[in-house]
């Protein structure tokens, strides 16, 4: 797995052939076109669309986790069971099931005309609220899980203090509930930011090519334009941001277990 990966990374060091593909001639211009103005903000472009796709499932994913967690104990592998099944599903039949709902014929639209609503039909396919949608729906499970495997390992007795202390529900969930689970809600938002940054079928599909994303243009440089080291560069760029990431939360993560222990030594 990881030979075909270093194999096609390398090619961002050498130069792209007169008629395409690789010519083995060194060179670190790949790298210095990433960082040109025009791919930048196609980087920060998508560093947006996929925050706000993981803000959206962290503050969809949270109080749903909560509830599962809270379920009585028999109920709660069948509410998981729910919160994952669209994952038995293709991820393309997913996203097509969103172009069916969004279009201009789709099933939304159809429900406002049967409700009585006579304007023009809303326009939400090929936007950017239904590249979010479709990201935030394919990714919100990943949060769900990430969540409710804190919560379910919270000591309940902690609460009970804190109640037993004077402390509200409101006050003994922002000082004791979110603290302890936020290792969780951290490594749900990392996992789908990682994966939302890359991706371009949801782009490509929800947002018909008017929204191109670092997956998108890593796609085209490979498939269409034929430019495979201008197209490792931009993975190797891609790959180097997630493994940030993913080390920034690891450590966070270690750094919350840590203090925790700290507390409880104490």
């Amino acid at each position: 797995m990881v030979v075909p990966c270093v194999l096609v990374l390398s090619y961002a060091f050498f130069e792209r052939g007169v008629w395409g593909g690789v010519e083995y001639t060194f060179t670190l211009e790949n790298f210095a076109r990433v960082v040109d103005p025009l791919y930048a903000k196609i980087f920060l472009n998508s560093a947006r669309i996929a925050l706000t796709a993981t803000v959206v499932a962290i503050l969809i994913a949270y109080p749903a986790a909560y509830a599962i967690s809270r379920a009585p104990r028999m109920t709660q592998p069948i509410l998981l069971f729910f919160a994952v099944l669209p994952f038995w599903s293709n991820y393309l039949i997913r996203t097509y099931a969103w172009i069916v709902l969004l279009n201009r014929e789709g099933l939304i639209n159809n429900l406002l005309r049967s409700l009585g609503y006579t304007g023009e039909p809303l326009s939400m396919l090929y936007t950017e609220a239904a590249v979010i949608t479709g990201l935030v729906y394919n990714y919100l499970p990943f949060v769900i899980l990430a969540i409710y495997s804190t919560l379910s390992r919270l000591n309940p007795e902690l609460m009970e203090a804190s109640r037993d202390l004077g402390a509200g529900p409101v006050r003994t969930f922002l000082r004791v509930t979110l603290p302890l689970t936020m290792p969780g809600v951290a490594a749900g938002g990392v996992f789908v930011f990682v994966l939302s940054i890359g991706n371009f079928v949801t782009p490509a599909l929800l947002g018909g090519g008017r929204f191109q994303m670092v997956g998108n243009l890593v796609y085209d440089q490979f498939l269409t334009a034929n430019d495979w080291p201008f197209g490792a560069a931009l993975g190797a760029a891609l790959i180097a941001t997630m493994i940030v990431l993913l080390l920034v939360q690891a450590r966070a993560t270690a750094h919350a277990s840590g203090e925790r222990r700290g507390e409880a030594a104490q």
